[in-house]
């Protein structure tokens, strides 16, 4: 499984393939953004600003915004995973179906410019990247939203998207494996519970 920089406590992934996939694991096995502390180890684990970019500025509005729109991408990827969004998303003489109102609010917060980059020489001279100006939260959900987008609307990185083979595991994530085999998010973890699974099945049957 890879990991990012966040502390052990948060068990923060960052192995779906995807920043928004990303995001999306942040609700399993339990809540991981549970506080602005995880959010922000989130933030720089996930390379939407470049490491040692303070954060100290992020406060509650940021948990909300981000949770708010983790659950419209969610919407819309389990939704396109299941076949929806190739549907009409009205029916008529009915309200807006929630799809449609997720995608409003995801292509909405696309909409502002990501953090602007600059280069810094260091002293050995070597280039590195930095942010022009402390992120904003618009800025940075900007980023994922617009990385939502570009996955819903690129039919080929689109077909790629899968659901986890585990027991009770929701993660989605993008299969780039040689013959698009990857059953799991991770091999290390749910794969492992399976395969544990499957040789006590197999010592059950052995012993009966």
């Amino acid at each position: 499984m890879a990991l990012g920089t966040a502390t052990v406590p948060y068990e923060l992934r960052f192995d779906a393939g995807r920043i928004c996939l990303d995001l999306l694991s942040t609700t399993h096995p339990e809540e991981r953004l549970d506080s602005v502390a995880p959010l922000c180890a989130w933030i720089r684990g996930s390379g939407l600003v470049p490491p040692g970019t303070g954060l100290a500025h992020a406060d509650a509005s940021w948990l909300v915004g981000f949770r708010e729109l983790r659950g419209d991408v969610g919407q819309l990827v389990r939704g396109s995973l299941a076949g929806a969004l190739r549907s009409r998303d009205r029916a008529p003489g009915s309200g807006p179906h929630v799809l449609a109102v997720a995608l409003a609010r995801v292509n909405d917060l696309a909409r502002p410019a990501p953090p602007a980059p600059r280069a810094v020489r260091c002293e050995d001279g070597t280039l590195v990247r930095e942010l022009a100006a402390p992120p904003d939260c618009a800025a940075l959900m900007a980023v994922v939203a617009r990385d939502a987008v570009e996955l819903l609307t690129d039919p080929v990185a689109r077909a790629a998207l899968r659901q986890c083979a585990g027991d009770n595991c929701p993660i989605v994530y993008l299969d780039t494996s040689r013959g698009r085999r990857r059953r799991w998010c991770s091999s290390e973890v749910c794969g492992n519970r399976e395969r544990v699974a499957r040789h006590r099945r197999r010592a059950a049957l052995a012993r009966a």
